[in-house]
């Protein structure tokens, strides 16, 4: 008799665990995935867009780029293709905000274990920041040249990218002699080429947030 309540008991706490294992994926099945917002010109700060697309209210991507990272090779939208990746605009002289942007994104780089997440950094003083000169940030800042690139080139095409793809910066200025970009914002794009958040890079907050919504971001991927 006591063996036949001893398996009883036994029978009862397997189906007791069971049906919590059940309730368990029911609830996260029936569960809302958590999304992040798709951003289009329409929906952003006005100051922040060019006027030539403040009207777009869907279908914004950023725009084909060819640009030299920091060992001399061409990066291109084909290098992140299927590709999620976070964006910022810096310079290698600037003494205020971005050394603290580049440390910032250091830490983002050495939290990436995926290999379809990269970082993409570009020089807002492009004559300046030659090849040689990104080169040696990124070995002075612990640059992962398989995780992120540091990009300069024509100022013309990155202030462009800047103000009309990534619309990262206050649209005055056209990229000539005397235009100059200043801005800690942390851009992150989807594999489609859509920006899915804006993050501030000197707030450890922000950084932390943006880590986050990452990981969300990821998971959206996977079916």
């Amino acid at each position: 008799m006591r063996s036949f309540f001893a398996k009883f008991k036994l029978f009862g706490i397997v189906l007791f665990c069971l049906s919590v294992v059940i309730i368990f994926l029911f609830y996260n099945a029936l569960s809302p995935r958590k999304t992040l917002p798709i951003y289009q010109p329409s929906g952003v700060n006005p100051e922040l867009v060019d006027a030539s697309i403040q009207h777009v209210k869907k279908y914004h991507t950023i725009a084909d780029f060819s640009l030299t990272n920091q060992n001399g090779k061409i990066v291109t939208q084909d290098d992140y293709a299927d590709i999620i990746y976070i964006a910022d605009f810096f310079f290698t002289t600037c003494p205020t905000i971005c050394p603290i942007m580049t440390k910032n994104m250091a830490k983002i780089q050495n939290e990436i274990t995926d290999a379809n997440i990269k970082l993409l950094s570009h020089s807002v003083t492009p004559i300046i920041d030659s090849v040689a000169q990104l080169k040696k940030y990124a070995l002075e800042k612990g640059v992962d040249d398989t995780k992120w690139n540091l990009v300069t080139g024509d100022k013309k095409q990155i202030y462009e990218l800047a103000r009309k793809s990534y619309l990262a910066v206050k649209t005055d200025g056209d990229g000539g002699p005397f235009d100059m970009i200043h801005t800690e914002n942390f851009i992150l794009i989807d594999k489609e080429k859509r920006i899915r958040g804006f993050y501030d890079g000197t707030d450890p907050k922000e950084v932390e947030r943006l880590l986050a919504d990452l990981e969300i971001l990821k998971n959206s991927y996977i079916q």
